[in-house]
């Protein structure tokens, strides 16, 4: 299989700007376009050791990210085409590669449905994954990074994927997003944090992405066992601990940070029961990430705790 970084520099360039980088992203193959600078950086720093999908091969989402037509190139603005159609308003070109990120998301979250999808960081060790879900702003990115630059296999920032009446997570290891002063932090905690172009004034603020595909298996398609769910919260305020949290209140509020929960019905309800019935629960309260990093080695049932 061919890889992104294979291509030479003219060919990428031609190929990205006639819509063929056809990138191998979990089980799905995501086909890009694009005319801006900011967007071809990010895919070759961000991407360069992913696989590329052969002619024949069926594409799920084919998007673009484009400078604008007319007065809207004046402007300085750029447009997301998803199937050759604009689903949102446009965007300043210094804001586009977040917004190509953040459209990759939305074709998941939007057209996927095989699949119970929890607004969740995913990381694993061994065979075994903890699934991490968590409102905007609760560190749950944050965490992801640094536990996938202590060793740790990032399997998701964006989506735990659930093949229903399972306790299987699907890969889709694709970049973090870090936001605002997560970016220093990250960068501070380790050096071999590896940073896509940044993105200002967005309505998340600053927002820079991270290389996640850091290990030798960070692109192996095979589903892992999720053996804990973990609900990280950041605060500056609160004492650092981890606890065991009800499995009732743990099902309600992973409904909450479901994509589909409701959509799936009966399914949905069945496929959520049988994840919480097999794995243990946890508040994960931190606002040191070394610490953050130990308490999750003593989560028990993993593989390599310390």
């Amino acid at each position: 299989m061919q890889l992104l970084n294979e291509l030479t520099p003219d060919e990428f360039s031609r190929r990205l700007n006639g819509g063929d980088i056809p990138l191998r992203i979990g089980p799905y193959i995501y086909s890009l376009q694009s005319d801006l600078p900011i967007v071809a950086e990010g895919i070759q720093t961000l991407y360069r050791d992913f696989g590329l999908a052969s002619p024949e091969e069926f594409v799920d989402y084919n998007v673009a990210l484009m400078r604008g037509r007319g007065l809207q190139r004046l402007r300085g603005e750029s447009e997301f085409v998803f199937d050759g159609k604009n689903p949102f308003d446009t965007i300043p070109v210094g804001q586009a590669y977040a917004f190509l990120e953040w459209g990759m998301n939305w074709c998941v979250s939007l057209h996927t449905n095989e699949f119970l999808k929890l607004h969740a960081a995913v990381v694993s060790r061994g065979d075994s994954a903890v699934i991490m879900p968590g409102v905007p702003g609760a560190g749950k990115s944050t965490l992801c990074a640094a536990l996938g630059l202590s060793g740790w296999r990032i399997l998701s920032d964006e989506h735990a994927m659930i093949p229903p009446n399972t306790t299987e997570v699907v890969p889709l290891c694709r970049p973090v997003s870090l936001k605002n002063e997560s970016i220093e932090v990250i960068k501070s905690f380790s050096s071999d944090a590896v940073l896509g172009p940044v993105s200002e004034e967005t309505h998340k603020g600053v927002v820079s992405h991270m290389k996640a595909d850091i290990l030798a298996d960070s692109h192996d398609t095979k589903h892992l066992q999720a053996k804990a769910m973990i609900f990280p919260r950041f605060s500056r305020e609160d004492e650092q601990k981890l606890t065991l949290r009800r499995k009732t209140d743990s099902f309600i509020l992973a409904a909450y940070h479901s994509f589909n929960y409701s959509l799936l019905c009966e399914t949905g309800f069945h496929a959520m029961k049988t994840l919480i019935d097999s794995v243990d629960c946890y508040d994960l309260v931190y606002h040191d990430l070394d610490w953050a990093i130990y308490a999750m080695d003593q989560v028990p049932n993993l593989p390599g705790r310390q």
